[in-house]
């Protein structure tokens, strides 16, 4: 385990090791090596799949997610995931914000979530937004 300069601790599964079994933890993990099992992050969790390392999961339920290696798992990140180039994801993932690298590979299905707050304009009636056009544009001539 370390410790970062913002005193998050931060720990590292090296590329040589490889663990089989349901793992809970906290602040931040880095695999560098191979995984199977269950994955789970109590209060706020990162994950960072490095490259190289792969990950078979039953469930990965995180804060965040980046992903340089390979994980095979349903996914569910709070705040966001994260697939670098070179990295591969296959399985279904729910999450706030996504973020996609060119030269990655992902199979599955996503889920957008958020704050019911925030705007949405797919949630309005077509008919208002095509009648706002309609006006802007016989406004603007």
């Amino acid at each position: 385990m370390t410790l970062r300069k913002d005193g998050i601790h931060h720990v590292i599964f090296g590329s040589a090791t490889t663990f089989v079994g349901d793992l809970k933890f906290k602040e931040t993990l880095s695999i560098k090596g191979t995984f199977q099992g269950t994955i789970e992050a109590v209060d706020h969790g990162d994950l960072i799949v490095e490259e190289g390392a792969n990950v078979e999961a039953t469930k990965i339920l995180v804060t965040s997610l980046v992903i340089r290696g390979t994980v095979t798992s349903p996914v569910d990140a709070v705040d966001k995931i994260v697939i670098c180039p070179g990295g591969r994801l296959k399985g279904d993932i729910k999450t706030r914000r996504l973020q996609i690298a060119d030269k990655m590979f992902f199979e599955g299905k996503v889920s957008m979530v958020g704050d019911e707050s925030e705007v949405d304009i797919f949630s309005r009636p077509t008919e208002d937004i095509k009648a706002e056009l309609q006006d802007l544009f016989e406004k603007n001539g």
